[in-house]
């Protein structure tokens, strides 16, 4: 497997990424995680042929909280609700804010900035002939131009991230100063089941202010 590791820096005045063990009020890991890391690259360039492998986190900001209570649609939209919408070409699928309205309040992030670093992995016998060097000029061009698919985000959509592409290492500002035990952490969803994917958590230590982040498959990763 070819891939070339990329680094990005992102920055944004509001994060929140969900711990699953809350099941009401949103409550934030203290840092990013490697699946909202991902997504980040992800956000830039996917393609079916390749993949990202969040390796390292560095914190550049000191973790600051702040408690904000938020309107929320209580209810989601029934999936059979929309697949009997696509059967038949109509369907109810409206959701009505002031109907379905409740308050929740959520521990966020604010003032984040993180390094990341990640490898852009091209799959073998990914059923095309595109040389490695494709992907990865695809994606630098793509990072400098300030392009991507989607708006990057930090954990909720509605907290938008900026982010560069970084190229220069002996420019780098520092990450914090800071050792801590961050817990049971989401590393990402294994999808070796498709049709069942199944969550895996390792324990994150920040050293100076440095999270550095396993594989799905090594020891210390667990359901």
């Amino acid at each position: 497997m070819v891939s070339q590791r990329y680094c990005l820096e992102v920055r944004g005045e509001w994060a929140c990424f969900t711990r699953p063990e809350m099941k009401v009020e949103r409550v934030s890991y203290d840092v990013i995680t490697p699946s909202a890391a991902r997504a980040v690259f992800e956000a830039i360039l996917w393609k079916p042929a390749i993949r990202w492998r969040v390796r390292r986190i560095e914190v550049l900001a000191p973790i600051r909280w702040a408690n904000l209570r938020r309107n929320e649609v209580a209810s989601v939209i029934p999936m059979r609700n929309v697949q009997q919408a696509m059967s038949v070409g109509r369907g109810a699928l409206a959701l009505y804010v002031d109907e379905d309205r409740q308050q929740r309040a959520s521990l966020l992030l604010r003032d984040v900035a993180y390094r990341l670093h990640a490898d852009l992995q091209v799959l073998p016998g990914r059923g095309d002939d595109s040389p490695p060097m494709k992907f990865f000029e695809m994606f630098e061009r793509r990072a400098r131009a300030g392009q991507c698919v989607n708006q990057p985000y930090l954990g909720c959509r509605e907290f938008a991230a900026s982010w560069r592409l970084v190229d220069d290492p002996p420019s780098l500002e520092p990450s914090i100063p800071e050792n801590r035990d961050l817990g049971w952490m989401l590393l990402d969803m294994d999808f070796a089941n498709p049709e069942d994917p199944t969550p895996r958590f390792f324990r994150a230590v920040m050293c100076d202010g440095v999270v550095e982040v396993p594989e799905l498959d090594d020891a210390e990763v667990v359901q």
